[in-house]
């Protein structure tokens, strides 16, 4: 494997979209300073608006700190056929913005269910019992609306669509993730393979994400590095905290500092001769810690354990 590039997000300075966890935001010019100055090369969108929705200047902004555009996460209840037409409408808005700044890579649009919209899912996060999913007819609802979304994108822009399992809505655990996978069309949307969400969901089952590695690989494009305090979501179990409360407490940690093996992702990535981007995310919320020093040592840990990373 080559030099393989790695970005960071918004999420990493506090911009979640999630309103249960809202709070002052850094401003996106200095998100992204902080985040050129750290050592990363690429960067997601954020929530729409955070970052300039004019593409002429977001290219700029990009542009002057030597920066890629490498996706926009993009949620969608897809469980419910009414809320589809909207989602896609908002997916394509996103995806013309991407196009007209995208360079090398492409970006992705990295749909996912809107996790958190339902309260008894965000309540089990980290420990989804079984039975608590979408019925047969759901799936059928949720999986249509994933593939119609990715093929309108694919055809009004030339962008592929990566689906993001989340914990919190509902593709979480290991068999969710594997239905998703098993109702969609591989032609039309990919996975992408977040570590830390994948530790947290699976946690229960006994794997881990060497695991999804093995089961999944074919379906993943694209990688969040993300890392899971185990003595956080072991608390979490115990106490019966819900995803916002374990999200607080500091479930995503930083990197290295939790349960997910990178050194075995990595080496996954090589033998794959992957040629993309991993993308750093670690949710530091207002009051939580330092975004600008995480920043800072997840990129020194990773390459600490790759020298290759660029």
């Amino acid at each position: 494997m080559g030099k393989l590039r790695v970005g960071n997000a918004p999420c990493s300075w506090g911009t979640l979209e999630f309103t249960a966890v809202k709070g002052e935001q850094n401003g996106y010019s200095q998100m992204l300073d902080e985040l050129a100055e750290t050592g990363y090369t690429g960067t997601e969108l954020g929530d729409w608006g955070y970052m300039p929705t004019n593409p002429d200047v977001l290219r700029a902004e990009l542009e002057r700190r030597g920066l890629v555009m490498l996706g926009a996460f993009v949620p969608v209840a897809l469980k419910y056929e009414r809320e589809h037409a909207a989602g896609i409408a908002v997916a394509l808005k996103i995806a013309r913005l991407l196009a007209a700044v995208a360079s090398n890579p492409k970006p992705f649009i990295i749909l996912a269910d809107e996790n958190g919209r339902e309260p008894a899912r965000a309540q089990m996060a980290g420990r989804v019992s079984p039975g608590a999913g979408l019925s047969e007819s759901e799936w059928k609802v949720f999986a249509a609306g994933a593939n119609r979304l990715a093929a309108e994108v694919l055809e009004a822009t030339g962008l592929r669509t990566v689906f993001h399992h989340h914990c919190a809505g509902f593709v979480e655990t290991p068999e969710e993730i594997g239905r998703f996978l098993e109702f969609t069309d591989p032609k039309k949307i990919g996975l992408v393979l977040d570590t830390g969400h994948f530790e947290y969901g699976a946690a229960q089952a006994g794997l881990s994400v060497v695991d999804a590695l093995a089961c999944y690989g074919d379906r993943i494009e694209y990688v969040h590095f993300k890392d899971c305090d185990p003595k956080v979501a072991a608390r979490a179990r115990v106490e019966g905290w819900d995803y916002f409360t374990a999200l607080r407490h500091g479930v995503f940690c930083e990197l290295g500092k939790g349960s997910v093996d990178f050194p075995a992702v990595l080496r996954w990535l090589a033998a794959r001769r992957y040629d993309g981007y991993v993308l750093v995310e670690q949710d530091v919320l207002p009051g939580m810690g330092t975004p600008r020093e995480s920043a800072q040592r997840n990129r020194d840990y990773l390459r600490a354990i790759e020298p290759n990373f660029s």
